[in-house]
C-alpha cells in the first residue's frame, strides 16, 4: 500500500505529457525484460569497415582521432609537483586492489575475494541478478547508494593513475581483472548497477577514462578491449534512450549526457559515435543553461549538486578542448558563471556554506580524497579555463591533469568576496565584517516539480565567522540508509528559520520528493545597509493560514545581527525558533537566550523577544524525534546544539532574534524587546552602554531603520 500511495503522490506531480510518456516506458520495458541486450554482433555496434579489434586496440593505444587525458608524459608532471598527493592517490590504489572500500560515512568494508558486484558487505544483503527494471531499490534491505557506488567504478581511474605515476604492473591488470568480472557479472540490463541510465552514465565515464590510462598496458588485450568497448557502447545506449526526462531531468540528466558525450568522443570508430555526440552536446548545453541559472547559482538549490553538475561539464569540457574541437558557448560560460558565484561565497578561509542535499558523487575520481571539496572544484575550473582561481582555489590531482599546460595556473587573483544578491538562486550574502559572512536563503524549494534534493529551509540563516561555521545547514543526513534521519535533517525544524506549528513549510510526498512547494516573495535586498526583507507562503495551507515574513539586518560595521519574524494571518499558532549550532560549540541558557562557546571561548550570544510570552528551546543528539544533529557525511551523523525560542499566541505574531559574535568583545546585550503597532514593528535592546532601536515599517519593502 505504501507503494501504491507514492505512486499515487508522484502522479500529482506530473503534467499530462509526462503521464503518457512513463506509461509508454513502462510498456517498452516490459516488453524488453526477457531479452539479451548484449549480444548484437559487432558489425552491429562498430562503424562500417571496424571490425579489426587488434588494429581498434593500436589506434587506442596511439590516441588516434581521440584526445587523451591520463597519458605518461602528464602523469610525470604531476607527480614532479605533487609528490604527497600522487602517494595518497597510490595508497587508495592498495587498498581497492585488496578489495577494502569506504563509502560515504559508512565503516570500511572488505569485499570478498573473487569480487561480488552484487553484495552489499555492510548488510550482508545480494542484489538480485534480475531485470534491472524490476528491482525496487527503495523496499531492499541493503543501502542502494553503497551498491550503485561501488558499481560506479571511480576507483578504476585510481589504478590507472597508480600504473602510470609508479609503472607497476599489478596496478594495470588489477584494474583490467575488475572490470572483467564486472562485465561478466553485470550483463546489460540486469542487476542493481544498471538500475537507470544514470548510473551508466557515471559509470561509462569512468571505465572510459580508466581504459585511456590503461592504453600502455601490455595486460589490455583485443579481447579485453572488445569487453569493455561494447560495454560501453550498450551504456551509451542507455544514456541515451532511457535519459531522464521531465521531473527527473536535473542532475541525472546531465550525468547521462556526459556519459553519453565522453563515450561517444573517446570511441569514435563506434558506428552511433557521431550522431550521440551531436546529441548529448547539443543537450548537454541546453541543460548547462537551465541548471546552472543566469547568476551562477544551481537550480537544484543544493550546493552539492552544483558542484557535481559543473564537474560533469568539465570533463566534456576537458575532452573537448584536448581534442581541439570547439566547446558549445553554453557549456564554457555555465563553468564560468557557476565558479564564479561559487568563489563569491567562500573567501580565504571561508568554510563552504551548505544547503540542500549532497549525495558526495564525483563526476570523475581522480584524486583520493572522500569528498569533493569547493575549493578543489574551483582550481579544476580555473585550471582548465585560465580564469582567476583566487585565494579560495585549492589545486587536487583532478586540476593537475585537466591544466592546459601540466600545471595549474593561478591566473589572475579573483576580487576579494563582497556582499551578493544571487537574485535567480535566491542567496544573500552579508559580510557586515571581517571574518564575518552571513547567508540568507530567499530561492524556491528545488528544481523542477519534485524539487528531489531541496530542504524546506525557505529564509533560513548560516553564519560563520573568522572561517569556521557557527550557524548552518544541518547537511543530507541520510538518503535510504536511515529514512528518519532523512525525513529530519530536510525538514524546517532542523534548519535556521521558523516552523510553525510544528510543521514542515514543505509538504513532503516521499524522501525525495515534495508535492507542495512554499513559494517566496523577496520584497527588498539592500546590500549597502545590510537588509533583506522575504517571506514565504508554506503556512497559507493552514486551516488558519498565515505568511511567514523575515526580516534580516546586518548593518555594516555593527557587531550585532538582526532577525525578526512576523506571522501574518489569522488563528492561534505557535512559532518556533530554531538556529542549528556547529558541533564543535557549546550552548548553555542564559537570561535572555543562549550563550554559545568553544573551548571555554565565548563565541555567540543569542538573544531572543516576541510579542507574547516565550520560552527558550534547546535539543542535542535527540534519538526519538531526530533533532539536534550534524551531518558531515551521507549515513553518519554527529550530536549538536538546535536553540531557539517559541511563541504562542494569535496572529499577527512576531519574534526577534540578536545574533552577536563575542569573539571580539565579551559584552553581552541585554534587554531585547519587540513591540508592535498598527504595521510597524519596534525592537529595542542595550549594548555597550547605549540603546539600540531598529523600526519596521511592514508596510513598505525593505522598511527598515536603525538608530
Amino acid at each position: 500500500m505504501r507503494k501504491i500511495g507514492w505512486y499515487a503522490r508522484r502522479l500529482r506531480t506530473m503534467q499530462p505529457a509526462e503521464v503518457a510518456w512513463r506509461a509508454s516506458r513502462v510498456a517498452s520495458t516490459v516488453a524488453r525484460t526477457s531479452a539479451r541486450h548484449d549480444s548484437a554482433r559487432d558489425s552491429a555496434i562498430l562503424a562500417s569497415g571496424e571490425h579489426s579489434w587488434p588494429s581498434l586496440l593500436e589506434r587506442f593505444h596511439a590516441g588516434t582521432g581521440r584526445p587523451v587525458l591520463l597519458d605518461p608524459a602528464r602523469a610525470s608532471t604531476v607527480a614532479d609537483a605533487a609528490p604527497d598527493e600522487v602517494a595518497a592517490l597510490v595508497r587508495a590504489a592498495d587498498q581497492v586492489l585488496i578489495g577494502r572500500f569506504t563509502f560515504f560515512g559508512y565503516p570500511e568494508a572488505t569485499c570478498p575475494d573473487p569480487l561480488d558486484w552484487h553484495l552489499d558487505p555492510l548488510s550482508g544483503a545480494r542484489w538480485p541478478a534480475i531485470p534491472s527494471a524490476r528491482i525496487n531499490h527503495r523496499v531492499t534491505a541493503g543501502d542502494p547508494k553503497w551498491i550503485w557506488e561501488l558499481n560506479r567504478l571511480q576507483h578504476l581511474p585510481w589504478l590507472a593513475e597508480a600504473w602510470l605515476f609508479t609503472g607497476e604492473p599489478r596496478y594495470a591488470e588489477g584494474a583490467l581483472d575488475q572490470l572483467d568480472s564486472w562485465i561478466a557479472q553485470n550483463p546489460p540490463g540486469v542487476g542493481i548497477a544498471w538500475r537507470g541510465a544514470f548510473e551508466a552514465g557515471i559509470r561509462a565515464i569512468s571505465v572510459a577514462i580508466a581504459l585511456q590510462g590503461l592504453r600502455g598496458s601490455a595486460a589490455l588485450t583485443p579481447e579485453r578491449y572488445r569487453r569493455a568497448v561494447r560495454m560501453l557502447a550498450q551504456s551509451a545506449h542507455r544514456c541515451w534512450n532511457e535519459r531522464s526526462r521531465f521531473s527527473s531531468a536535473n542532475n541525472h540528466l546531465v550525468g547521462e549526457l556526459a556519459g553519453l558525450a565522453t563515450v561517444a568522443i573517446l570511441f569514435p570508430e563506434l558506428r552511433n559515435a557521431g550522431s550521440w555526440r551531436a546529441s548529448a552536446l547539443r543537450e548537454l548545453a541546453a541543460e548547462a543553461d537551465r541548471q546552472i541559472l543566469p547568476d551562477g547559482a544551481g537550480a537544484e538549490q543544493a550546493l552539492g549538486y552544483q558542484v557535481f553538475t559543473a564537474d560533469l561539464l568539465l570533463v566534456v569540457t576537458v575532452l573537448l578542448q584536448r581534442e581541439g574541437a570547439v566547446v558549445p558557448p553554453p557549456i564554457r560560460c555555465a563553468l564560468r558563471r557557476s565558479a564564479d558565484y561559487l568563489g563569491a561565497l567562500v573567501g580565504e578561509g571561508d568554510p563552504a556554506p551548505r544547503y540542500g542535499d549532497d549525495d558526495e558523487g564525483f563526476a570523475l575520481r581522480l584524486g583520493p580524497q572522500p569528498l569533493r571539496e569547493l575549493r578543489h572544484h574551483l582550481a579544476a575550473v580555473a585550471a582548465l579555463t585560465g580564469e582567476p582561481g583566487g585565494a579560495a582555489a585549492e589545486p587536487d590531482l583532478t586540476a593537475r591533469w585537466v591544466a592546459q599546460h601540466g600545471t595549474p595556473s593561478p591566473g589572475h587573483p579573483r576580487p576579494a568576496p563582497a556582499d551578493a544578491h544571487a537574485d535567480a538562486g535566491g542567496l544573500v550574502v552579508l559580510r557586515p565584517a571581517p571574518g564575518r559572512r552571513l547567508t540568507m536563503d530567499t530561492g524556491p524549494l528545488g528544481y523542477l516539480s519534485i524539487a528531489a534534493h531541496g530542504h524546506a529551509d525557505a529564509l533560513a540563516i548560516s553564519l560563520a565567522v573568522d572561517g569556521a561555521d557557527v550557524i548552518g545547514d544541518p547537511g543530507a543526513g541520510s538518503y535510504y540508509g536511515h529514512p528518519a534521519w532523512r525525513e529530519a535533517h530536510r525538514g524546517t525544524r532542523m534548519h535556521a528559520t521558523v516552523a510553525v506549528d510544528d510543521l514542515d513549510q514543505s509538504v513532503s510526498g516521499g524522501p525525495f520528493l515534495w508535492v507542495r512547494h512554499a513559494r517566496v516573495i523577496v520584497h527588498a535586498v539592500d546590500l549597502d545597509r545590510g537588509v533583506v526583507d522575504a517571506e514565504h507562503d508554506g503556512y497559507r495551507r493552514l486551516s488558519a493560514p498565515v505568511i511567514h515574513r523575515r526580516w534580516l539586518l546586518a548593518t555594516p560595521g555593527q557587531r550585532s545581527v538582526l532577525v525578526v519574524d512576523r506571522l501574518h494571518g489569522s488563528g492561534r499558532h505557535r512559532a518556533r525558533s530554531s538556529w542549528s549550532l556547529h558541533p564543535s560549540l557549546d550552548a548553555v541558557p542564559g537570561t535572555g537566550g543562549h550563550h554559545v562557546t568553544r573551548a571555554g571561548e565565548p563565541v555567540l550570544q543569542l538573544a531572543y523577544a516576541a510579542t507574547t510570552e516565550w520560552a527558550s528551546h534547546e535539543v542535542r543528539g535527540d534519538e526519538t524525534v531526530n533533532l539536534g544533529w550534524w551531518s558531515t557525511r551521507l549515513e553518519s551523523r554527529e550530536p549538536t546544539w538546535l536553540v531557539g525560542h517559541i511563541s504562542e499566541g494569535p496572529a499577527p505574531l512576531v519574534l526577534a532574534t540578536l545574533l552577536i559574535p563575542l569573539a571580539d568583545d565579551a559584552s553581552p546585550a541585554i534587554d531585547l524587546a519587540v513591540t508592535t503597532r498598527a504595521e510597524s514593528i519596534v525592537v529595542t535592546w542595550a549594548e555597550r552602554g547605549g540603546t539600540q532601536r531598529v523600526d519596521i515599517d511592514t508596510a513598505g519593502p525593505g522598511a527598515v531603520t536603525r538608530r
